[in-house]
């Protein structure tokens, strides 16, 4: 009965990143700088939380748009940190992560034949969904732009069918963000032509030189803000997103919402209101440690020779592939893996305009990246 399934879905494929990482990296001695969860436990004050939660029986159905207590921390904390301000009662939607926040915000948005902008490379969870509502992704090769999508950039890409720009910073897979007044162009660029603004904002406690500035703060009409607590908080596995916009927006993506997964687990909001509540700083220790991290693996791979641009947040290196080498990303990565017991993600997963590179994760320790880098220069040696 395969024949008889939605072609959309036969036609997308499983995350490259998830694809590889299943390959090589569950092998004996292997050194895995590939997937990109926080080595960090769940703060302590936060697991008590979900306990008690627990323990007095809030195990039942939440209202659909996620508990009033989670979505009046999450406004507060949105104000307090980015200062951008929402309704906790009509203009917060608690998702099962923020996987689950972009697809629902992309499937309120789009129609058969309207075209995403993208920069690329990109993270692997937007166009599945972009294909599987009908629509087609559009991406902008940001490689010669030290990976920023700027306004510049994104204009003449530009239709009449345009309907979305999404802006993934700090960005998955390169670690890059955008200034405050590139955002104040692109913000300038979605009003004149009308496009809603998808903010994948979900590294923006993980920064370094500079705060986090959400495109909200210029364009709160047209932006819907994608967030969440897995990096910030160490809770990838609680699976709570939160989606921001203005209520005409959320009042119909919470319909798409209601009938996808009713509401997000009741302990894991609690344990999240929590987390929002008394752990507003709880991202400062592990964003230090994170930039410890950079500046050692930076050096590393500048001794190497190897080209790649420093990252203002998250914890991922975006580094090309030797012009020694002959053959593609993905070859490149196998090798690697198969020879040298060290795993990275090939630049290829994250859209065409990736390959020629790879994602080094440094969210281990920096025992595991070093050994990591050191079978690394081993294979450059060969080359």
């Amino acid at each position: 009965m395969e024949h008889r399934l939605n072609t959309r879905v036969k036609s997308i494929e499983i995350s490259g990143i998830r694809k590889f990482y299943n390959l090589v990296g569950t092998q004996e001695g292997m050194i895995s700088l590939t997937i990109g969860q926080p080595d960090f436990n769940t703060p302590d004050h936060v697991k008590k939380a979900g306990i008690r939660a627990i323990e007095q029986n809030a195990t039942v159905y939440t209202p659909n748009s996620g508990l009033p207590e989670l979505k009046e921390a999450a406004v507060r904390f949105y104000k307090e940190k980015y200062g951008v301000s929402y309704s906790a009662d009509t203009e917060v939607i608690v998702t099962v992560g923020a996987s689950q926040a972009i697809d629902i915000a992309l499937r309120a948005a789009l129609e058969p034949g309207d075209e995403v902008i993208l920069p690329g490379p990109v993270y692997p969870g937007y166009e599945p969904i972009i294909h599987l509502c009908g629509a087609k992704p559009v991406m902008v090769n940001v490689t010669d732009n030290d990976f920023r999508m700027t306004a510049d950039k994104i204009e003449p890409y530009i239709s009449k069918k345009t309907k979305v720009i999404v802006l993934p910073y700090p960005s998955n897979p390169t670690g890059v963000s955008l200034t405050e007044q590139e955002l104040q162009d692109i913000a300038a660029l979605a009003k004149r032509y009308e496009l809603f603004v998808l903010a994948d904002e979900i590294y923006s406690e993980i920064v370094y030189e500079r705060p986090h500035v959400s495109i909200a703060s210029f364009l709160p009409e047209q932006t819907i803000v994608v967030n969440g607590l897995s990096k910030s908080h160490a809770m990838t596995g609680w699976r709570i997103g939160l989606l921001f916009a203005p209520q005409s927006i959320t009042q119909h993506i919470l319909k798409v919402h209601q009938y996808n997964v009713s509401c997000a687990s009741s302990v894991s909001q609690k344990a999240a209101a929590a987390a929002l509540t008394d752990g507003m700083d709880d991202a400062l220790p592990m964003r230090s440690e994170y930039q410890k991290r950079r500046d050692f693996t930076l050096e590393k791979l500048q001794e190497l020779g190897l080209k790649t641009v420093k990252p203002d947040g998250a914890f991922y290196f975006f580094v090309k592939v030797p012009t020694a080498y002959i053959g593609s990303s993905f070859d490149f990565c196998l090798t690697l893996a198969q020879n040298y017991k060290v795993a990275v993600v090939p630049g290829s997963a994250f859209s065409d305009a990736g390959e020629g590179w790879f994602r080094l994760s440094y969210a281990c320790s920096v025992e595991e990246i070093e050994e990591g880098l050191r079978r690394i220069e081993q294979f450059l040696r060969t080359l």
